[in-house]
């Protein structure tokens, strides 16, 4: 085997911690973790240290948390840790030029989709939404453009029907950390060959907006429910009840009368059948169930347990996504 590398490890949440674990378990050398500032978050507001950071600190790895790489005193820094690698996953900031030429072989990327498809900061939930059926994690060779660079290792993984982004993103999280310890192992015995991308095939996977998880209910249900899973866990696909805004964690598209051609047997947005199965309710196109759901101020529940404490909010009839008169 060849000899271990001498590694920097940039990122900042789960996806990279995962990323990370591996690394610490492989015989590579960690030198040093860089990692976004701590953030406030909770009601408090208090200062969180990233996944990363927190996995960093229990194994007594030096932490570095500059604002920006940009600044040439950081750049000393990172350069005086001598590293044959710096591997970036989900990092969060900039690698300017002069960052990408510190390591002795540069630097590689885990992104999370099969480039150039989805290139960008939100590749898994992009990839449900347009309902791709296949997705994966590229390794690839950092240059100065936006997950524009050579690509090293490529590994695929199927989206299920029912796959949300949080259950992929899992998955590829752990698919990522094994491609990156077989990168790794081939640029370590100077076998690794990157394949440049071909830009006519080059998608962008924009970054994630609250507004798109408003559910527009002219449209398709098969549409729908992709954008119910590809916003699980976050933002959390929405509608609206009057007043009220109810978020929805789980929904399918309901089986119901073919409405090719036809015009649609209700109102999009009307709820059509409530009961203990799931809230049914008429979309441009199809039907979609609604089965788990967020009321304000109450915790995610399902179907039946909605229709059992609440059963005048959701009866047949009730139409959804209507903004209230002034």
């Amino acid at each position: 085997m060849a000899a271990p590398l001498r590694i920097v490890f940039a990122g900042t949440p789960e996806f990279a911690a995962a990323a990370l674990a591996a690394l610490l378990d492989s015989p590579h050398e960690v030198c040093a973790v860089y990692t976004q500032p701590d953030r406030p978050a909770g009601r408090g507001r208090r200062l969180v240290a990233s996944p990363v950071k927190r996995l960093a600190e229990e194994h007594g790895l030096a932490v570095c948390q500059p604002p920006s790489l940009k600044d040439p005193a950081a750049q000393e820094e990172l350069a005086a840790w001598r590293p044959d690698v710096m591997v970036v996953a989900a990092y969060g900031l900039i690698l300017p030029p002069a960052v990408l030429d510190i390591p002795r072989l540069g630097c590689l990327n885990i992104h999370a989709s099969l480039l150039p498809r989805w290139r960008g900061a939100a590749p898994i939930q992009r990839a449900i939404l347009a309902g791709d059926t296949e997705t994966g994690v590229t390794i690839m060779q950092m240059d100065a453009g936006l997950d524009t660079g050579a690509m090293l290792h490529k590994v695929s993984c199927p989206i299920g029907p029912a796959d949300t982004a949080g259950g992929l993103h899992d998955r590829l999280a752990e698919l990522g950390a094994r491609a990156l310890l077989e990168t790794l192992d081939a640029v370590a015995a100077g076998t690794v060959e990157g394949e440049p991308q071909d830009e006519a095939l080059a998608t962008y996977a924009a970054k994630l907006d609250k507004a798109e998880a408003e559910l527009e209910w002219d449209q398709d249900a098969e549409a729908l429910a992709r954008q119910v899973r590809a916003f699980n866990p976050w933002p959390v696909a929405q509608t609206r009840l009057g007043e009220q805004v109810v978020r929805i964690w789980t929904a399918h598209v309901a089986p119901g009368p073919a409405e090719s051609g036809e015009q649609p047997e209700a109102e999009p947005g009307t709820v059509l059948q409530a009961g203990h199965e799931g809230i049914v309710v008429a979309c441009g196109k199809g039907r979609l169930r609604l089965e788990r759901l967020q009321l304000p101020g109450s915790k995610p529940m399902d179907a039946k347990a909605l229709a059992n404490g609440r059963p005048e909010l959701l009866r047949p009839g009730v139409q959804l996504g209507v903004q209230p008169e002034p």
